[in-house]
């Protein structure tokens, strides 16, 4: 109790961490680290009657993975100081408590430090059902991918439902992610920005502002400032909301086109047209960097359609360190996410 007063992160999200608090305050008994009922299992030594318990023979396998004991015969010091105390140990939510209770009694008996954060996942169930194998109701991802698109289904499961809750899953809710926030939001912001550009701009990236209007400044801001937040929603295994915040620059930039009117400008200011299309771009490669984790098919195909060099697509390239370079020429930009249309519903219309 101690060890988890001095360390509140220990286990999330924080009602896990509550049923773990509450199991310990309850009373611990001791644990016998053997078993006699059956035979499988690893020999209990000077004992052929007994078996290891298997929560602590599997659980000792991360720590003898990482090179210990490093003087053993497969010890390996170096590995094991780079290696451990592991940072997370993503398990499921049944399997909390030998995570949580179990696991730091072993490595504190052994004085061994433990790992810095356990986090347990929720389960998906099949639009409020059980996914089970005796209802027949099991979701084939293969299928999933192959019908709506990987990186769509995967953002989908990432940002459907706060991550450590259960889910339902639903095709109506897929449908919506994929074609509101990935079709609507992002890929419309993507292909109207780089068909302005193309047909506009001669094909040719413009260059930033050299002076930042109030608009610019505000729209810039709101991209400059995501990787910090989006590094805090990561760090707390909060995907979700990682993504909510990468879609409010989105919803921003949405509003900046409809607000500047770009397309008006062609007549009135081509200049400043010119510097528009420039900043939603560099807002678009800062989205698109971003949610290479997540999509990175449909990251890199934006990535290519605005001309960024692969080398220059990692987290070191955002929050204002680096801009969107000017001049080089992009070719015709292509629909990234195309809106899913059920076949079944266009033939029964």
């Amino acid at each position: 109790m101690a060890f988890y007063a001095e360390n509140p992160d220990f286990v999330g999200p924080e009602s896990r961490f509550n049923e773990v608090k509450s199991f310990v305050k309850g009373g611990l008994r001791d644990l016998s680290v053997s078993r006699a009922s059956f035979k499988w299992g690893v020999p209990v030594p000077n004992d052929e009657d007994h078996v290891m318990y298997v929560w602590l023979d599997a659980l000792t396998n991360y720590v003898t993975a990482t090179g210990w004991p490093v003087d053993g015969a497969n010890g390996d010091a170096e590995k094991h100081e780079r290696l451990w105390p592991a940072d997370l140990h993503m398990v499921g939510k049944d399997i909390l408590r030998f995570h949580a209770v179990y696991w730091p009694a072993f490595l504190m008996a052994a004085g061994l430090p433990l790992p810095k954060r356990v986090f347990a996942h929720g389960w998906w169930t099949n639009e409020g059902q059980k996914i089970s194998k005796s209802l027949g109701n099991a979701i084939d991802p293969n299928q999933l991918a192959e019908t709506y698109g990987l990186d769509q289904t995967r953002y989908f499961l990432m940002r459907e439902v706060p991550f450590g809750n259960d889910g339902i899953f639903s095709v109506p809710a897929l449908t919506q992610r994929i074609n509101g926030d990935l079709a609507n939001d992002l890929g419309n912001l993507s292909q109207r920005v780089l068909s302005m550009i193309f047909k506009n701009c001669d094909g040719v990236m413009p260059a930033q502002p050299e002076k930042l209007a109030p608009e610019d400044q505000a729209l810039l801001a709101s991209a400059d400032a995501l990787l910090g937040m989006v590094r805090q929603h990561i760090d707390k295994q909060a995907f979700h909301e990682a993504l909510r915040v990468i879609w409010q620059v989105i919803s921003n930039a949405n509003r900046y086109v409809d607000t500047v009117a770009p397309w008006a400008l062609k007549k009135t200011d081509p200049a400043r047209m010119a510097e528009v299309l420039a900043v939603l771009a560099e807002t678009i490669r800062q989205v698109a960097i971003l949610v290479q984790p997540v999509m990175p098919d449909a990251a890199a195909k934006i990535l290519d359609q605005l001309g960024v060099d692969p080398a220059a697509r990692d987290f070191t390239y955002l929050g204002g360190q680096a801009r969107l370079v000017n001049g080089q020429v992009i070719a015709k930009p292509e629909p990234v996410f195309p809106r899913f249309v059920d076949e079944a519903d266009v033939n029964a219309g």
